[in-house]
């Protein structure tokens, strides 16, 4: 049940190519499933993350590897050449940490230390590094996002929360949930335990898709697993990637895609700040919710690439952005890039970067997949959010934090506006409090909705307009 995607491009030798930075965006690795709260990471997603680091390690960090990011540290980790974001989800965090143990694992003997007294000590656990991972809580406050089937209830966008739901009401959605409804059916007696009959539709697709592929990988029997043969299993995952895709992006209400364009903000503001900050921070790594990487990839055209981006990411799965220096000059402190010099790939893999290597695809309609960095920033900032003013006025909200933008002054027009400057990168709208801002309001909190797993009822569009909480749906 996996989603495989047509590899246009095979990762490219890398000869005369300095990396200068990279961003990767990384979902959790395999949990127990939502409708069975608390989630939790298991081992089998602790093992899938790691591994994913391990990748990325021998491609961007060791000694050794293929692609070394220019001035990060191989070995030990160096807190502040890198930022490392997740949510305060016990999922995304716990993912969030094992993957960096794959980046930057024990360094043994290094650890040791000698001290005043002449004696010495190692770091404990063989020199386990420390790497800290920027927590940061959901609008709704929740410790433990991935016990609530509705993830994007935090997101706080009104008008995000508006167009998700009108998925409910559209012919699309309405014609499938009556077509499927014995399909759902008949599953009871796989689902009778956790779902009723009532729930057991596609209003509750993806929930139920959760539900039946977490026991199709850890439960050695399933009730009435004859029922499950591969041709239900398969249409159980496309309905749910019909149904996450309809919340997730819409091409002509763009704004139902706000995690996606929160998060193409970020990339490109770390991307910058490595650029006009000649690598100090050359390492950018955000765990998030799968349905940010269906808005980005509405958002970045990649559908068009292969209907396959319409699909629910597997676990541990990753996009990168690479930085690169297309120049053939050495690169140095003293000789960095200029722009017109820097182009970005971007990479996706589906599933553990160590099993599905990252493969490069083409952003935006293009047809090259190394972008120079002016173009790249040009097609992000036509749907990026990149700070508060802009999210506030996409998002038509004028309270909390928006308040001081809704007198009607100048606060953007909801997309990131990207100037160049002079020297090496591209101004954007951002200062540090701004980022941390839109971290807290939009991104990590930008993947949930209305409903929560008991219950796992849809909310009428006349109770959402009533109510004075968060309701849109993106989920991790």
């Amino acid at each position: 049940m996996k989603l495989t995607l047509l590899a246009l491009a095979a990762l490219p030798a890398v000869t005369a190519e300095t990396i200068l930075g990279v961003y990767i965006f990384h979902r959790h690795g395999d949990r127990t499933p939502k409708a069975l709260a608390p989630a939790n990471l298991t081992s089998l997603g602790q093992e899938q993350v790691y591994q994913s680091g391990a990748y990325y390690r021998s491609r961007y960090v060791a000694s050794d590897a293929s692609s070394p990011i220019y001035r990060l540290s191989s070995d030990v980790a160096v807190a502040n050449q890198m930022t490392v974001t997740s949510q305060t989800d016990t999922v995304l965090q716990n993912s969030a940490q094992a993957f960096m143990q794959g980046v930057y694992p024990p360094v043994g003997t290094v650890s040791v230390e000698k001290l005043a007294n002449g004696s010495s000590i190692e770091g404990s656990l063989n020199g386990y590094q420390y790497i800290p991972i920027n927590a940061v809580a959901s609008a709704s406050s929740s410790s433990n996002a991935e016990n609530n089937e509705w993830l994007q209830g935090g997101s706080g966008c009104g008008n995000a929360v508006v167009s998700s739901n009108n998925y409910f009401s559209s012919s699309e959605y309405l014609s499938t949930l009556k077509g499927t409804q014995d399909f759902y059916q008949g599953l009871l007696p796989v689902i009778n335990s956790t779902f009723t009959s009532s729930q057991a539709s596609f209003k509750n697709g993806y929930t139920i898709y959760d539900y039946i592929n977490v026991a199709t990988i850890h439960n050695s029997t399933i009730p009435s697993e004859d029922l499950l043969t591969n041709e239900t299993l398969h249409e159980l995952f496309w309905l749910a990637n019909a149904h996450e895709w309809g919340l997730a992006y819409n091409e002509t209400d763009p704004i139902r895609a706000v995690a996606g364009a929160t998060l193409a903000g970020q990339i490109v503001t770390q991307l910058n700040a490595t650029l006009t900050g000649k690598s100090k921070q050359p390492l950018g790594v955000q765990f998030g919710a799968y349905a940010s990487f269906l808005s980005f990839f509405g958002l970045a055209q990649l559908p068009a690439v292969s209907d396959n981006f319409r699909g629910i990411v597997d676990y541990a799965s990753s996009m990168a952005f690479e930085l690169v220096d297309t120049s053939d000059a050495a690169v140095t402190a003293s000789s960095y890039p200029a722009a017109a010099d820097v182009s970005v790939r971007f990479l996706f893999a589906n599933g553990s970067a160590a099993a599905h290597a990252p493969v490069a695809y083409p952003l935006f309609g293009q047809s090259e997949t190394l972008l120079p960095w002016t173009t790249f920033v040009a097609e992000m900032g036509k749907f990026a959010i990149a700070d508060t003013a802009a999210w506030c006025t996409a998002c038509g909200n004028s309270t909390g934090v928006c308040a001081q933008f809704a007198s009607g002054s100048d606060s953007g027009s909801g997309s990131a506006s990207a100037t160049s400057t002079s020297g090496n990168g591209i101004s954007l709208p951002v200062a540090g409090v701004i980022g941390a801002l839109v971290t807290l309001v939009v991104i990590l909190g930008v993947e949930a909705l209305v409903y929560f797993v008991a219950g796992l009822k849809l909310v009428k569009k006349s109770a959402l307009a009533a109510s004075s909480g968060p309701t849109s749906e993106l989920k991790a």
